[in-house]
């Protein structure tokens, strides 16, 4: 897997090929730390890219599961075709209305609008996670 490496001042902190192989993605696989510290299972999410951020959400909010473990430690190892990393896990549900417009727009384009019709909207606007690389 690629090497995460320091990004310079003012990056996003995703290195351009590794946005390439997330875009490309249809899905990544997410997994959280247990309270025990130790890895969960890997879980299959919907992601997007927007404006060089990497992001995902839940069909609905939980305090269970991947996405409570989520919250509850702010890290996570995400893995996709090429690529594995370790990233912050940031809830931005509240955050600007532009920014989960174009969340919301990148789920349509990317999964349909039939297909992203349970991940767009106010509830699962909601729910959005960026999640930036942890670099060393």
């Amino acid at each position: 897997m690629p090497t995460r490496r320091p990004e310079p001042a003012g990056s996003t902190g995703w290195d351009p090929g590794d946005l390439d192989h997330l875009r490309s993605a249809h899905e990544l696989e997410v997994a959280t730390p247990g309270r025990d510290g130790l890895l969960r299972a890997w879980v299959p999410v919907w992601l997007v890219v927007v404006d060089e951020q990497l992001y995902v959400r839940t069909w609905y909010r939980r305090d269970t599961g991947w996405f409570g473990a989520a919250l509850r430690s702010r890290r996570a190892r995400v893995r996709v075709p090429g690529l594995e990393a370790a990233v912050v896990v940031t809830d931005v549900g509240d955050g600007p209305p532009a920014l989960q417009a174009g969340v919301d727009a990148a789920y349509r384009g990317k999964y349909g609008d039939a297909g992203s019709a349970s991940m767009v909207g106010s509830t699962a606007a909601a729910t959005t996670l960026r999640l930036d690389p942890d670099l060393p």
